[in-house]
């Protein structure tokens, strides 16, 4: 699937409620990012946090799978989505 701009907010938004939910790993993206309980309520709108959302994601294959098979999406869909959200264009080395 081709993520607009749109479509990778609304998936960032799901990576962030499962987030939410998951009481291990929130605590290990509060660390890991700086980021308070407050600035994860405030940020829930603003494309750039969701994108750092599936930046921490994917840094763990399992939490990829664990998230990708909680809503049933592909491996793939968080870059995919990552890539339509500010800061997460694809650099060119040529």
């Amino acid at each position: 699937m081709a993520y607009t701009r749109e479509t990778a907010e609304t998936l960032g938004l799901q990576a962030m409620a499962w987030l939410a939910g998951n009481d291990e790993l929130l605590p290990v993206f509060m660390g890991a990012t700086g980021a308070s309980e407050q600035d994860f309520r405030q940020n829930l709108q603003d494309p750039v946090f969701q994108g750092s959302v599936l930046d921490f994601l994917m840094m763990d294959d399992a939490w990829v799978v664990d998230f990708c098979d909680s809503i049933g999406i592909p491996y793939t869909a968080l870059a995919e989505a990552r890539m339509a959200l500010p800061g997460g264009e694809q650099t060119h080395w040529t």
